[in-house]
């Protein structure tokens, strides 16, 4: 009899855009973890609205995002896909692992100290509590592997600190989740500002390339991005933006950079922009054409994000009811 399927769970804020960097650092791979891990993948709707949302573009980019998934590859019989907010229970257990965190702990983030600071006086509790719903995001579906990336490992660590805490109070009610490293990762860069993470609150227009963007604008934003001195195209953390460029082509075409490296030798910065620019825009031809297929039939959408939803919430509850139990809620 086969071993059970490790658990994994995974999301993407549905704010702003979905960009290049979402794909290839994220969704893609998730087409390839659904068939060996049980995966569930959804939209943070709920973590978005700790800054201000405009409700029908939150909307929108959540049916997006969630059209994305199914376009790049996830399988629904492989995967369970579905709307955070849909399934209850991440709010009800989010409450609870509130009151087994420390002010010090929620203060140390440093995703909320960069907020914050640019947020004024008007600070949302929400930014500050928002780790609680992470670690409930997690621990809610007994997960095992995370897919991280450098700036979500702290919020991992805090989940894993909430976990083993309430696990020596009440026994073993959570799994304690392990990060996963993904054997070939994709960091994709910032065209503008190579030495940041292509982001799609932070970058400018022209320094982000988002998933709907036409080939015409595409093309520019290659165009434009920002290399470094010199003329040689070498793949080398002194030279961030030839090496971002890089980067996205191994991500897509498979090729190692020094395959890469080498293709260009006796070529100019240009040739490898307009390159980049081409390989991406292939890539992204047949993604955007099948988003539009899904997105052209919204209610049967919602219908497999309900299907999702109702699936996840299985497995939620379940948790839910036992962590209840533990910290002596009496039953409903």
């Amino acid at each position: 009899m086969a071993a059970p399927k490790k658990v994994m769970v995974s999301g993407v804020q549905p704010t702003h855009k979905l960009t290049l960097g979402n794909y290839l650092g994220a969704i893609k791979n998730w087409v390839k973890l659904q068939n060996e891990y049980e995966c569930y993948f959804f939209s943070v709707d709920l973590h978005a609205i700790t800054s201000r949302q405009d409700p029908k573009e939150l909307g929108e980019n959540t049916l997006f995002a969630l059209a994305t998934y199914l376009a790049a590859g996830i399988d629904l019989d492989h995967a369970t896909v579905f709307v955070q907010s849909h399934v209850m229970q991440h709010t009800q257990l989010a409450w609870v692992l509130n009151c087994f965190c420390y002010m010090g702990e929620l203060g140390r983030m440093t995703q909320f100290k960069d907020k914050s600071s640019r947020a004024g006086e008007t600070i949302p509790v929400g930014l500050f509590t928002y780790p609680a719903l992470m670690a409930a995001d997690i621990l809610l579906y007994q997960t095992e592997l995370v897919p991280v990336g450098a700036d979500q490992k702290q919020h991992l660590e805090l989940t894993r600190d909430i976990a083993i805490r309430m696990n020596n109070l009440y026994g073993s009610i959570f799994k304690v989740p392990e990060p996963y490293i993904a054997k070939v990762g994709a960091r994709i860069m910032d065209l503008q500002s190579p030495e940041n993470k292509m982001s799609k609150s932070i970058s400018t227009e022209m320094g982000a390339v988002f998933l709907s963007d036409s080939p015409k604008d595409i093309e520019k934003k290659f165009k434009r991005a920002v290399t470094d001195s010199g003329t040689e195209i070498s793949y080398s953390e002194e030279k961030p933006g030839i090496k971002n460029l890089i980067d996205i082509q191994s991500a897509i075409t498979g090729r190692t950079a020094d395959e890469i490296v080498s293709s260009y030798q006796g070529k100019l910065y240009g040739h490898l922009k307009v390159d980049t620019a081409h390989i991406v825009i292939q890539e992204l031809q047949s993604l955007q054409q099948s988003t539009q297929q899904f997105l052209s039939d919204k209610g049967e959408l919602q219908r497999m994000l309900r299907s999702g939803a109702d699936k996840a919430a299985i497995k939620a509850a379940a948790t839910l009811k036992n962590v209840y139990q533990a910290i002596g809620f009496i039953p409903y």
